[in-house]
């Protein structure tokens, strides 16, 4: 009787240890909120169940409510990378270092922000920004940490006008989003106000804009905007040459559904050179310390 009490001890400790094993460590990344969330949930959902399936670990998409608070994430490890636009993972790297931006959507290489104008205003499209513009009562941008809703929009406006629009518009605002931009200067809220072209492209094959309320009066010239940005210490939390790995399955996704999700066509790689322009912008307008 000894030896069968015996195999059947080692066989519940065997079990014990395997139950004691540490779970896989659980890889998360989040997004810069630039649309409403329902939209981010499902974009976002898709990719964490893509990722999970390719590099064999638990991955988990994690929501944020403002542009700081995906730059604190990233900064505090509670995520390991970040949907970033151009500012935002500039900042992010800063606070970081050795993190590094690994891929891109291929319309990102050339972004674009359109300025847009309530009908009521009387402006009309042009190949710059018309005088009036700077005359209007109230302009909104989207979120203050927005490479395409707030920074290259208002370098263009500078540019154009010689001064920020603080200082010749009455009323200028922060909507918070792209999609929120939209409505307030569609629903006459503000006059005018500045978005990332691909909302309202997207807002406008839905069939969601009133063209007869709204209209796009310029767009900037191109520059490069989001990217995937992972954390230095990637490869020492989750294994020798883990961040390649997330790095070439981001590269290697063919999924019409899931690029439309985006929407992208395809991503390319990134560098965090790429954004050097961006960081120069940033700090000439005082928006980085």
């Amino acid at each position: 009787m000894i030896k069968p009490l015996l195999a059947t001890a080692c066989a519940v400790l065997l079990l014990a240890a395997c139950d004691s094993r540490e779970p896989a460590q659980t890889f998360t990344f989040t997004a810069i909120p630039d649309q409403d969330e329902s939209r981010l949930e499902q974009r976002f959902g898709k990719v964490a169940e893509h990722l999970e399936e390719a590099l064999g670990v638990p991955v988990k998409y994690v929501p944020v409510k403002s542009y700081p608070a995906a730059v604190t994430a990233f900064r505090n490890d509670e995520v390991q990378m970040a949907w970033f636009g151009g500012l935002s993972g500039v900042q992010a790297r800063r606070l970081v270092p050795g993190s590094q931006a690994i891929a891109q959507g291929q319309e990102d290489t050339a972004f674009k922000s359109y300025f847009i104008a309530n009908s009521r205003t009387g402006l009309e499209p042009g190949d710059s920004l018309p005088d009036a513009f700077a005359e209007q009562t109230s302009f909104t941008f989207g979120s203050k940490g927005s490479t395409s809703g707030r920074l290259m929009p208002e370098y263009y406006f500078r540019e154009r006008f010689g001064a920020p629009p603080q200082e010749l518009i009455d009323k200028v605002g922060f909507s918070g989003d792209h999609s929120r931009t939209l409505s307030l200067v569609e629903s006459g809220a503000y006059a005018t106000g500045a978005l990332n072209y691909q909302v309202w492209d997207q807002a406008l094959a839905d069939g969601d804009i009133d063209t007869d309320k709204v209209r796009v009066i310029w767009e900037t010239p191109a520059y490069p905007d989001y990217h995937w940005t992972v954390r230095g210490d990637l490869d020492q939390r989750f294994g020798e040459g883990f961040s390649q790995r997330v790095t070439e399955v981001l590269l290697a996704i063919d999924d019409p559904e899931l690029l439309e999700a985006f929407p992208r066509s395809a991503f390319v790689p990134a560098d965090n050179d790429d954004y050097q322009a961006i960081e120069d912008t940033a700090e000439s307008i005082g928006l980085l310390d």
